[in-house]
């Protein structure tokens, strides 16, 4: 499911433009403020941004030139403003398109899909997809070693990674401390069993709303851990 971004002050444009997009199958947050925007847009992981050109605190061409400069997501900038200046300004900063109000709902959907199709096209005629694991607001990018919870980054060190990777890539399988051990550190588990539990614990920490009820590895007592789907 691709995730979107709103960036608009007008709540009830937003929540129009929310729940047109959500019929379609997108997963859409909405910031009303242009540097919470800003900044969800530049340290989260989103697939399309939509945004006003007039927003508090910054406005729409200060925060495509900032995204513009980390990542090449698609960016359809929505304005009231005709003037053509405005146009040719938004696009020179990299805006993939300029929506002038009002626009029809079952415009702007379109123009997002087509867009995601497009850099969908781009990217995969350039580059490998990488390979991904996703499970209920969990991402694991096995390619570049990333984990994103609800679409923000999380820090795992490499037996972290490997340990988190291992159990969501075999589901509902039990699995005996002394296998992880082995499976992880390559080696006999005498005397080690223990580490497993410390990485189950920090792993957790990280990517669980509630870890006393964790909805990702489960503890089976007296056997092991088994991820859940």
């Amino acid at each position: 499911m691709s995730r979107l971004l709103i960036i608009e002050d007008e709540e009830a444009i937003a929540e129009l433009e929310k729940d047109y997009l959500e019929l379609s199958g997108f997963d859409v947050e909405i910031e009303n403020n242009g540097q919470s925007g800003m900044d969800r847009a530049l340290h989260e992981e989103f697939d399309l941004f939509i945004q006003d050109l007039m927003l508090p605190e910054i406005d729409g061409f200060e925060i495509c030139k900032r995204i513009r400069k980390q990542k090449n997501t698609p960016i359809l900038m929505v304005s009231a403003k005709k003037d053509d200046i405005d146009k040719i300004r938004g696009l020179g900063l990299g805006a993939d398109d300029y929506i002038t109000k009002p626009f029809s709902p079952s415009e702007l959907v379109a123009r997002v899909k087509a867009h995601l199709a497009r850099y969908e096209r781009l990217i995969g005629s350039s580059t490998p997809q990488n390979e991904m694991i996703e499970i209920r607001g969990l991402k694991i990018d096995k390619t570049a070693r990333r984990v994103y919870v609800n679409g923000v980054e999380k820090q795992f060190t490499t037996k972290e990674f490997d340990l988190l990777s291992f159990l969501a890539q075999n589901p509902n399988h039990v699995f005996s401390k002394e296998e992880l051990f082995k499976k992880i550190w390559d080696m006999e588990s005498v005397g080690d069993i223990a580490t497993v539990t410390v990485h189950i614990k920090k792993i957790r920490e990280k990517i669980e709303f509630n870890t006393a009820k964790p909805q990702y590895i489960e503890t089976i007592w007296g056997v092991g851990y088994r991820f859940k789907i």
